[in-house]
């Protein structure tokens, strides 16, 4: 058993850091509220203007989404062998296109689904708080 002492700490990364990260990842998760409980989905993304832009299909996913007052989205990179690791947490809301314009630039949007099926919809989601921990990755730690 690795003592305290000898534990990699526990530390805030700065909001731009945050968005340096986002913009280098294409996968994360979204967590909505169906009914009263919590649900989490894997989902593919790309950042544009800020948001964070999402291209799913009809379902559970997408209504909870737009009907919620909030989502979360979550992405993180873990190495267990060495106990160190990151995570970002966005706060948001998550809207759809309204105006005609928006609707045919985001249908644009080349967010590469993993899975098959027809993603014809296009969530947004704008963040509130972007923060982020990182655990043992002394190059981008800022203290808390």
């Amino acid at each position: 058993m690795v003592g305290s002492s000898e534990l990699p700490l526990l530390t805030s990364l700065s909001e731009e850091v945050c968005w340096e990260r986002l913009h280098a990842h294409r996968v994360g998760r979204m967590a909505v509220a169906v009914g009263s409980q919590p649900d989490i989905f894997p989902v593919n993304y790309v950042i544009e203007d800020g948001e964070i832009v999402i291209r799913t299909a009809e379902g559970t996913k997408l209504a909870a989404a737009i009907m919620g007052d909030h989502v979360a989205f979550e992405i993180d990179e873990l190495h267990a062998d060495t106990h160190t690791g990151w995570s970002v947490v966005v706060h948001g809301t998550a809207h759809e296109a309204r105006g005609v314009l928006e609707v045919l630039h985001d249908s644009e949007i080349d967010t590469s689904p993993w899975a098959a099926g027809a993603k014809e919809r296009v969530l947004r989601i704008t963040p509130d708080t972007v923060t982020g921990r990182s655990i043992g990755e002394p190059s981008t730690e800022v203290s808390p």
